[in-house]
């Protein structure tokens, strides 16, 4: 599984013309599965998302949490993290895990992540063509990535 997570003021999804989900101040949370994705990687990848410290405390430091600054969260699905490009000219989603699978593991994902997480989890849409827009803070991004032993 991979996350890429950016810390951001405000971050909105849609599909067609309209907004399907938004946030103020809090992550957003771009996630790909991969084809040996397991229930401990979901686990341990909601369970780090929802505890990061990526927002600053008075000194400046990485020290805050989404609870602490009463942040949002928005998850949008995004298989392209899998996208390989080390050959040819179009990238090969060979570890990406097929339609049917990923839309399992993004629910029970989903699931995972409402419980460990300190706020409401709002979502894109599944396999639709989504509009994402962002205003990221720092700007801060990190990659968190877990596979299947």
């Amino acid at each position: 599984m991979r996350i890429v997570l950016q810390r951001v003021k405000s971050a909105s999804v849609g599909v067609a013309d309209d907004q399907v989900a938004s946030i103020g101040k809090g992550f957003l949370a771009l996630i790909a599965f991969s084809r040996t994705d397991s229930e401990e990687v979901l686990q341990w990848m909601a369970r780090k998302m929802a505890s990061l410290r990526l927002f600053e405390d008075d000194d400046g430091k990485m020290n805050r949490d989404l609870a602490e600054v009463d942040g949002g969260l928005l998850v949008v699905s995004q298989f392209t993290l899998y996208g390989d490009c080390t050959k040819g000219k179009r990238p090969s989603f060979d570890k990406s895990a097929r339609a049917d699978q990923a839309e399992v593991l993004y629910e029970r994902f989903l699931e995972i992540l409402r419980e460990e997480a300190p706020c409401e989890v709002r979502t894109g849409a599944f396999q639709e063509h989504m509009t994402v827009s962002l205003v990221n803070d720092g700007p801060v991004t990190v990659i968190l990535q877990r596979e299947s032993v």
